[in-house]
């Protein structure tokens, strides 16, 4: 008898993080929030409480994801594998930075951004109905002096708009990176140490 390989459900639509999955050989299918199903959570309130710290919040949301993600294993009578999530926020001088609004929004966070340094923090979160357990990755980014040259094509280009801090690493906008330190996958939103460190805690084998 042939045994399947295990599988786990990636609650995200971010190719990046399907991506970084691939990488490390982890079989997985996409399980994403439909509008209009039961309950408060298929698009997860991501406002902050008032005062609460960047760390808290971006393990928080990460958490609800994933509990949001296996409630949907209920409602949709699929087979109930553990469920994987994440959430990635900016913060800079005590301020959370999330995805742009608009056009604007993002030429405004990338003029913040300039010759600054920043911390990108990235939760991951992991529920298979009966235990969940997370873990979060803290990161630093320093970007050079950037022109309003770059980055008004840089917006227009449209790379920002789904990203936290308006901009990916792994896109144009290394250019502007003139240093990391810390974890560049958990820059590109999923920190494939503390990933495996979960799948571990959960019994995948990688």
């Amino acid at each position: 008898m042939t045994h399947l390989p295990p599988r786990i459900y990636l609650a995200s639509r971010s190719p990046r993080r399907r991506d970084l999955l691939r990488q490390i050989g982890v079989n997985f299918d996409v399980l994403v929030f439909r509008s209009g199903e039961r309950g408060d959570d298929a698009d997860v309130d991501e406002t902050p409480f008032e005062n609460e710290p960047v760390e808290r919040y971006v393990e928080r949301l990460a958490l609800t994801k994933a509990e949001a993600g296996f409630k949907r294993l209920h409602w949709r009578s699929l087979p109930f594998n553990p469920v994987l999530a994440a959430d990635t926020t900016l913060e800079l001088d005590g301020a959370i930075i999330g995805k742009p609004t608009d056009a604007a929004d993002a030429t405004a966070i990338l003029q913040r951004l300039s010759g600054r340094t920043h911390r990108v923090l990235t939760a991951v979160a992991m529920s298979d109905g009966t235990k969940i357990r997370s873990h979060i990755n803290v990161s630093e980014v320093r970007f050079r002096e950037l022109k309003e040259s770059e980055i008004r094509p840089y917006v227009a280009s449209g790379e920002p708009m789904d990203k936290a801090g308006a901009y990916g690493i792994q896109g144009h906008a290394a250019i502007f990176i003139e240093e990391i330190r810390g974890s560049y996958t958990g820059i590109m939103g999923l920190p494939l140490y503390e990933t495996a460190q979960l799948l571990e805690t959960f019994g995948y084998p990688l």
